[in-house]
């Protein structure tokens, strides 16, 4: 006998600032969407500056497309924009580790 199809499917849908992290657990509809768990949480609400920036996601740290369905157990994570090129931070980074080695 083939399994019972699921009722539901349990996500959670986090969103990190520095000084603050969320993460809203919901129940949703079998073959629901990361666009509409995002929407289901009232994030976008609670961070209007999400809805201004292009919105990014992912699941278990790799970015998918809106409109991927989720599985039950799976974690939406809303990224924000960078605000500095990975690469000049690192090459700032580099100089600093530098200066400090070349005073001691």
């Amino acid at each position: 006998m083939a399994p019972a199809p699921a009722v539901s499917v349990a996500v959670a849908v986090v969103y990190a600032l520095p000084e603050e992290q969320v993460v809203v657990n919901l129940q949703l509809a079998p073959h629901s969407t990361v666009r509409e768990a995002i929407g289901q949480s009232g994030l976008l609400q609670r961070f209007p500056r999400i809805a201004q920036s292009a919105l990014c996601a992912g699941i278990w740290g790799k970015t998918v497309a809106l409109d991927t369905p989720l599985r039950d157990g799976d974690r939406v994570e809303i990224y924000r924009p960078l605000t500095v090129d990975p690469k000049l931070a690192r090459r700032r980074r580099a100089v600093l580790r530098a200066g400090r080695k070349s005073a001691v």
